[in-house]
């Protein structure tokens, strides 16, 4: 064996791709082998997912030179995948593969042919050019897919394969045209790619070799638009997904974010490790790569089965899928990116970046799913109660990201003036046409964006038009410039902004037809049904202004006159000759929806017997012939035409060919000329957006003093309109110690005050009476923590890797608010570390909220200079304690456990057990000697 192939070998066996030394010929083969790995524990060595091709199948491959080392690294990428698969229709097929081609045909079983000129070979040319994505090609009315391609359209898209489970022939498997949206959805929602391949079509082609081309891809969070523009339909188009790329430096973790369908990447650094575990958790992507700095340590020594200082990436990673690459973590990223989805090498991405600048920091993982900013069971949605009901899709999408990634003090001040503006306007106002920028972007760049696109983008750039010739509206577009900024990464200023609209505008007018149609009426006669001239004519009529395609519009409307002619010449003649002799029988033209034709109907029979007969159509009946569908096969024994009437269909076809093909073209031209323009339609979709979400609400102010007062807080998730809430002032200035009973309402205020800042620094609606709030840099909110067996730490441990994490990034002008610290223990240690935690914030100088019920806290020597004491109120009502869910100063030291397990139906046994066992604790704590604590010690 070569020392190359036995280097190519050894990087099986590795976790991260080990560097070898320059002189090593094997190095680019060790970065190009995609692996993941699957850690056990530190100390062990991490294991490759290959195993369905063994380590001697592998060297046999480099050794006969079959693959080259990318076309390995695919076949390596897709055994990893077929592994997964778990049906035994499946199972049955990858046995049958070979892995020495990229389809995994077997050559030796039957059509197993790669000869040049057949069909195969064709497909595999397609496969090389994009590898890492399922090859659908059109062959007739079907959509075929072989090999390992077949297989895991078999596995996710509930196909069975063609000729059954025989073991004699290479694995394939289809589906009927009408079927490939379904099957595009089956398959990039299980992660998966696809290239589409359609045939060049045409009446040529019946008697001619296919032609092929590539007509589009399919990617998750990225549909197949090919024929879009041809139909009157729209396509629910998803959130885009990005690849994630991670990295670490001396500075931090660092995330880079790539958008294909956007061709833009953002870039974030600096970043703690749980940063990143919260980024990865709140985002929904389409592959993610791990960079090799993330298995070296602060040190730069390699470490392995490990990597993160604090092993949080390590854990969350377990569980996705990954791959390793080297180089520049940006511009190396990009070249993975355009190996995945398959783009040239000159394809440049935009930075949209924003720099961090004084922003706050995005939100830890604890505090968006405990006030609802993404889902999370049993915590009431903050994005439902933020939002009427009627505001869903892409404004809900962006105040989302708007809460995770809270904007700096300027762009919240400009939001807050937006809503308040929006909240007092007299003027009528837009409608605010919703439409995604990676929408507008795809259609666009692929050339098809229809007639109702097209008007949308229309309305979008009309209504920026309408609001800056109102004065009411004009300064909400000056306001939101910024945000919109922020948001696309484009910077456009007011003046270049309405100025492009106007072009935008003026273009599409020129060419879309904006009169409900009133110029191009579909053909009607009445001898033919009504549904062929609809069905023809409506796939192109009514797009386009009539001055653009007079000329084919003429030539249709002539052929409609001269299919009339015949069908009302022949046709009509042959009925009435019929009906006069054979009364009360059902004689008609017909229209052949599925082939596109008028046809003559008679029963057989009577056609038979009607032939030996004179009647006064007797000519015509004589001239009938079978009708015969496109193949030329016999469509039934009840359908005849005549020549006559064929040749008016086949003009009348034609004509509509030729006049859908113009409008076709028109539209497609006109996508091509708001390319020039895109920046403009983008930023303005955008701005669209933005304002639809803020339209409504109504802003409090905002304040960079480091002191916060809410008047008149209650629980987001409650219905003021039904009453009964319990309101609270808040006048916070420094860090409170909150104590309270069970169910008495610390956590309730504290996942109000939290929600009520995020909003106030995002400059949104605050429920509350009036609220002055600073704008924090960061907001933080820790409750109770679970533990974590993948990761072998116990829910205390977990508790203080968060809390490390919370400490390590607060600053005084942050708002940090803990719910029950060192919840669930009254160990004196766990005390004094509580103690110690409360001191450090305090010495910080932020604001927040500490609660607990650990009482003895409060006998600890802190040296504690600002916090102050707070308690949820209680009250008493025929001598039982009950909660008044008040703020108020001092420490609650009251309890009412008893109550709150009754509520909860515990039966009453083993509540009564209980309070006697308390009451026996309790005469034993007053009866023992002072210096021993009946908790503690």
């Amino acid at each position: 064996m070569t020392d190359k192939v036995r280097n190519r070998n050894l990087s099986l066996d590795l976790g991260p791709p080990t560097m070898p030394s320059q002189g090593d010929d094997g190095a680019s083969e060790l970065q190009q082998l995609p692996i993941i790995h699957i850690e056990e524990n530190e100390d062990e060595v991490i294991e490759s997912s290959v195993t369905s091709i063994d380590q001697t199948m592998i060297t046999k491959l480099l050794a006969s030179n079959v693959l080259d080392d990318k076309d390995l690294s695919h076949i390596l990428w897709w055994n990893e995948k077929l592994q997964m698969c778990k049906k035994p229709s499946t199972v049955h097929l990858i046995e049958r593969l070979d892995y020495s081609n990229l389809l995994g045909m077997d050559c030796n079983l039957k059509n197993g042919s790669l000869k040049e000129g057949i069909l195969y070979s064709e497909m595999l040319q397609f496969k090389s050019k994009f590898p890492r994505q399922i090859l659908l090609c059109r062959v007739g009315d079907f959509y075929e897919a072989v090999g390992i391609d077949a297989c895991i359209l078999v596995e996710y898209a509930a196909l069975n394969p063609f000729g059954g489970l025989r073991t004699d022939s290479i694995p394939r498997a289809g589906f009927p045209v009408v079927n490939l949206r379904q099957t595009l959805d089956d398959l990039t929602h299980n992660g998966y790619s696809v290239c589409i391949v359609e045939e060049v079509q045409g009446p040529a082609q019946a008697q001619s070799t296919k032609r092929r081309f590539v007509s589009g891809h399919a990617h998750p969070g990225n549909p197949y638009v090919y024929g879009l523009v041809g139909v009157d339909h729209d396509l629910d188009f998803p959130e885009p997904m990005p690849v994630v790329g991670i990295s670490h430096s001396s500075r931090g973790y660092c995330i880079n974010m790539v958008l294909e369908i956007m061709k833009t990447y953002s870039s974030e650094d600096c970043l703690t490790e749980y940063a990143v575990v919260t980024k990865l958790r709140t985002c929904r992507y389409h592959h993610l790569f791990l960079h090799t700095s993330l298995s070296r340590n602060s040190h730069g020594t390699s470490i392995r089965g490990k990597f993160g200082e604090g092993g949080l990436l390590l854990g969350e990673c377990r569980s996705r899928h990954f791959e390793w690459f080297d180089g520049n973590p940006i511009s190396d990223l990009f070249v993975k990116v355009k190996e995945l989805y398959g783009l040239d090498h000159d394809v440049m991405f935009r930075n949209v970046t924003v720099s961090s600048g004084n922003r706050a920091q995005p939100l830890t993982l604890g505090t968006c799913t405990q006030i609802g900013v993404i889902p999370t069971d049993g915590i009431p949605s903050l994005l439902e109660v933020l939002l009427l009901p009627h505001c869903t899709g892409l404004p809900i999408l962006y105040v989302r990201d708007l809460l995770l990634n809270p904007p700096s003090y300027e762009i919240a001040s400009k939001i807050q003036a937006t809503c308040k503006l929006l909240s007092s306007v007299t003027c009528s106002i837009p409608e605010f046409t919703c439409v995604s920028s990676a929408k507008i972007v795809k259609l666009l760049e692929w050339k098809e964006a229809n007639h109702i696109e097209l008007c949308r983008i229309k309305n979008v750039v009309d209504e920026i038009l309408h609001m800056n010739r109102t004065p009411e509206l004009k300064k909400i577009v000056e306001h939101l410039i910024g945000p919109t900024w922020v948001a696309t990464g484009l910077e456009i200023d007011f003046k270049t902004l309405v100025a492009g609209c106007e072009i935008a505008s003026g273009k599409i007018d020129k060419i879309i037809s904006l009169d409900c149609n009133e110029d191009q009426k579909v053909s009607s006669f009445k001898a033919i049904p009504g549904e062929f001239f609809e069905d023809m004519e409506s796939e192109w009529k009514g797009r386009v202004k009539a001055i653009h395609i007079n000329d084919v519009l003429t030539s249709v409307d002539e052929a409609a006159k001269a299919l009339h002619l015949a069908v009302t010449e022949v046709f009509a003649a042959v009925v009435f000759g019929l009906k006069a002799f054979v009364r009360y029988h059902n004689v008609e033209i017909f229209y052949c929806r599925e082939q596109k034709a008028v046809w003559f109907k008679i029963p057989f029979h009577w056609f038979l017997t009607t032939l030996s007969i004179g009647s006064p159509g007797e000519e015509h009946i004589e001239l009938l012939k079978y009708a015969v569908d496109s193949k030329g096969r016999k469509v039934g024994d009840e359908l005849f035409t005549t020549g006559m009437v064929e040749d008016a269909l086949s003009r009348y076809h034609e004509a509509n060919a030729k006049a859908k093909a113009r409008v076709l073209e028109l539209l497609r031209g006109l996508s091509a000329e708001l390319q020039s323009h895109i920046n403009i339609i983008v930023f303005s979709s955008t701005l669209v957006v933005i304002t639809k979400a803020l339209y409504a609400h109504d802003g409090k102010p905002l304040d960079k003093n480091c002191e916060m007062k809410i008047v008149g807080l209650l629980p987001y998730w409650f219905n003021m309109a039904e009453g009964g809430a319990v309101h609270n002032t808040v006048d916070m200035q420094s860090l409170f110690l909150l104590t309270g009973a069970n169910g008495g309402g610390k956590s309730s205020l504290i996942r109000s005050i939290c929600a009520a800042a995020l909003l106030g620094i995002c400059g949104l609606m605050v429920p509350v009476e009036s609220a002055l709030i600073p704008y924090f840099d960061s907001i933080m909110l820790h409750t109770k923590s679970y533990d974590s067996p993948a990761d072998h730490k116990s829910s205390f441990q977990v508790e203080m890797s968060e809390l490390r994490s919370i400490i390590t990034r607060t600053t005084k002008r942050s708002l940090v608010l803990v719910d029950e610290i060192c919840r669930g223990t009254e160990d004196a240690e766990w005390i004094c570390i509580a103690g110690s935690i409360i001191e450090t914030l305090d010495s910080i100088g932020c604001l927040g909220i500490v609660s607990t019920k650990l009482h003895k806290i409060f006998t600890l020597p802190l040296n504690i200079k600002n916090a102050v004491h707070k308690a949820m109120g209680t009250t008493c009502i025929d001598g039982r304690t009950k909660p008044t869910w008040k703020l108020t100063d001092g420490i609650c030291t009251e309890s009412i456990t008893f109550e709150t397990v009754k509520r909860e139906g515990i039966p009453m046994n083993v509540v009564k057990r209980a309070e006697d066992i308390f009451h026996i604790m309790q005469g034993n704590c007053r009866l023992s000697d002072k210096s021993v604590s009946c908790v503690d010690d």
